[in-house]
């Protein structure tokens, strides 16, 4: 299922879609579920394309199994039966999924390749997680392998294979390495982006299917711009 988009309505890319599981591509900016902003979150606007749809009367089911950070873009899935949600909510938690993104950032890496493992501790005053050493108190383990996949003009591509699921884990561990991810200002980098979204993409997930058990993989194109479309 390589980047093929199912469907497209008021620029909800959709990836795959049955009657358990819905996948869709998120672009920057858009919540995934409702903060205390009051925006409408994407599980919003994918319960009103069901309901459009499928012509439902009634209210439209829809799991949040996973959220990306708002500024970040990719795949992300909803359970559109409560079964699914079930046996997804556990798949997440045992980690039985495969989760690769891409990062642009504009330091070198200090190796090609790595695996890091830091202890993240997350500061909700200001919405903030920091990668440590060492185990602190309140901290958790968090580990991700990268490998530097492209070299562009004055940036690098990291692909990022993600083994836990810690709060803006990927954005705190590269930071700590002097690698912030290009736009990421809560994290390091400079200056912001235009579009206020940073070059972080979910681009892969590999996962069995909650129902069928036949196992799925999905990829999803990165955002159109100008580095991107160099990757």
């Amino acid at each position: 299922m390589s980047e093929k988009i199912v469907s497209t309505k008021d620029n909800l890319q959709i990836l795959f879609e049955d009657n358990h599981l819905i996948v869709i591509n998120k672009r920057i900016g858009d919540l995934v579920q409702g903060d205390k902003t009051g925006d409408a979150p994407l599980s919003e606007i994918v319960k009103e394309y069901i309901k459009e749809k499928y012509h439902k009367p009634g209210a439209v089911f829809l799991g949040v199994i996973h959220r990306l950070d708002r500024p970040t873009s990719g795949i992300v899935v909803f359970a559109k039966t409560s079964k699914a949600l079930t046996r997804l909510n556990e798949t997440f938690k045992n980690r039985e999924t495969q989760k690769t993104y891409w990062a642009i950032v504009k330091n070198q890496p200090p190796l090609t390749e790595d695996t890091l493992i830091h202890f993240i501790k997350r500061n909700p005053k200001n919405n903030t997680s920091k990668a440590h050493k060492n185990e602190v108190s309140e901290s958790k383990k968090a580990s991700l392998s990268y490998k530097i996949s492209k070299k562009l003009d004055h940036y690098y591509v990291l692909e990022v294979d993600l083994h836990t699921g810690r709060h803006h884990q990927i954005r705190a561990q590269l930071a700590a390495i002097g690698c912030p991810i290009k736009g990421d200002l809560k994290y390091g980098f400079d200056r912001s982006n235009p579009d206020g979204g940073i070059h972080l993409h979910a681009r892969k997930l590999t996962l069995i299917h909650p129902v069928t058990k036949e196992l799925l993989v999905f990829e999803a194109s990165p955002p159109n711009d100008v580095l991107w479309n160099e990757v």
